[in-house]
């Protein structure tokens, strides 16, 4: 199918043409921050469900844990502590990566507080699969406005320059060791995990050919 073979970034006619401009169209500007808020959100939603969090935010709440700050603060720390490792590896953030770091933190601090948290263990799957679904179409949201990596996917692609081995390897070693100090720590890991893992680049193939397809579809 179309929809999960999708194998770049789309150009559309909102993108930005230089990832690195601090000075972008307005309208690109505001679906960027839609994106990023829609990822956040869904993000949220798996952590609400109980099912299990994605590896990065079951480290951020292992951090919560352990801090006794919310979850959106530590989010927010963890994106920052990210973003000094960019600096060996001389990765250049854009306004995308900075609106990254602030939106997606305060989309999950605003929205968590008021999203469900079911007993049933179906009802917990499901959300968690809505919050899978909702970070692939913000995903490519912001992905296609092209305005910056977001910090994780700049410290993915540092390492693969500096380090020369497949994109593939150094993505799995981040995550499992970003799971596994997470889980040291007292995050939350289940099914959700697992879902993510193996759901997330399908959701993010869907996102990026949805947001192509009806923005080819207006001009």
């Amino acid at each position: 199918m179309k929809i999960f073979s999708v194998k770049s970034i789309p150009i559309v006619s909102w993108s930005s043409d230089h990832a690195l401009s601090f000075r972008p169209r307005i309208l690109t500007l505001c679906i960027l921050c839609t994106g990023l808020t829609i990822f956040g959100i869904g993000d949220a939603l798996l952590i609400a469900s109980g099912a299990g969090n994605s590896p990065w935010t079951v480290l951020s709440q292992g951090v919560s844990q352990i801090s006794g700050w919310s979850i959106g603060v530590t989010t927010f720390l963890t994106s920052l502590a990210v973003l000094l490792f960019w600096i060996p590896l001389k990765q250049k953030p854009g306004i995308g990566t900075i609106l990254n770091v602030v939106l997606i933190s305060i989309a999950i601090e605003v929205s968590l507080p008021y999203l469900p948290q079911p007993d049933s263990y179906g009802l917990q799957v499901v959300e968690a699969g809505l919050g899978i679904l909702l970070v692939g179409f913000g995903s490519g949201l912001y992905l296609i406005a092209n305005l910056g990596p977001g910090p994780r996917d700049g410290l993915m692609t540092g390492l693969q320059r500096v380090t020369n081995l497949p994109v593939a390897r150094v993505r799995t070693a981040i995550e499992v060791a970003v799971v596994f100090f997470g889980w040291l720590l007292g995050g939350t890991i289940g099914l959700g995990t697992l879902m993510f893992a193996f759901g997330i680049g399908p959701a993010v193939s869907m996102g990026l050919y949805v947001v192509n397809y009806f923005s080819t579809r207006s001009t």
